[in-house]
């Protein structure tokens, strides 16, 4: 059995859809998974990237897409009155209910859901009261404990060549995206293309732009 550790962060609508997807897109197959909430800004700071929501050209593509995606799939998600949004709270928070940094699936849900449902400002802090007292959190959620779990995951994250969220990680390859969860369930299943050539060498080339390995 393969082990799948999914590193989210609730700003990211992809992620809510991926989470939303996984046990459709997995069905069958045999598999554990770790939900690990990181910080998706300070990894998109690392490797120098913007954010989609701050590329006005690309923000709007990408609330229509992910609209969109979830009409296609059957997931309900409606945009949050603002966005994108402070998720600090909603990933301390989350992290308040573990001791070790991986989440439980239902608190995933409930967090997901209170954001990327029902259209409401997700950091109204009157919201965050209520969902605070509906997963009754083991410590408060600003403690240095939760920080240090959430730097903990992201710098894991990092590490595992994590770059965006939603980002499964299994046998230490990184399938990204909502879009990827068709490519992690071929690997799950055995697909010999993982063992060949295409996976391995695909980034093995020089960049013409950059002057050294892409």
């Amino acid at each position: 059995m393969k082990h799948i550790d999914f590193y989210l962060d609730f700003i990211s609508p992809y992620a809510h859809l991926a989470f939303e997807h996984l046990p459709q897109a997995l069905e069958g197959l045999s598999y554990s998974a770790a939900y690990k909430p990181v910080l998706l800004g300070a990894i998109l700071k690392h490797h120098g990237q913007l954010g989609p929501a701050e590329i006005p050209a690309k923000r709007s593509w990408t609330y229509r897409h992910v609209l969109w995606l979830g009409h296609a799939n059957g997931i309900e998600v409606e945009m949050p009155a603002s966005h994108p949004y402070n998720p600090l709270p909603h990933l301390r928070l989350a992290l308040s209910t573990s001791d070790d940094g991986s989440i439980s699936r239902l608190v995933a849900e409930t967090i997901f859901r209170n954001v990327w449902r029902g259209g409401e400002e997700a950091g109204d802090a009157t919201r965050l009261a209520a969902l605070a007292a509906q997963l009754k959190p083991e410590r408060d959620i600003n403690s240095d404990e939760n920080k240090a779990l959430l730097k903990r995951n992201t710098d894991e994250a990092l590490q595992l060549g994590v770059f965006g969220t939603p980002s499964c990680v299994v046998d230490g390859r990184v399938f990204w995206g909502f879009d990827g969860l068709a490519m992690l369930r071929a690997y799950l299943s055995g697909d010999a293309w993982f063992d060949g050539p295409q996976w391995a060498g695909a980034d093995q080339r020089p960049s013409v732009l950059r002057g050294g390995k892409s």
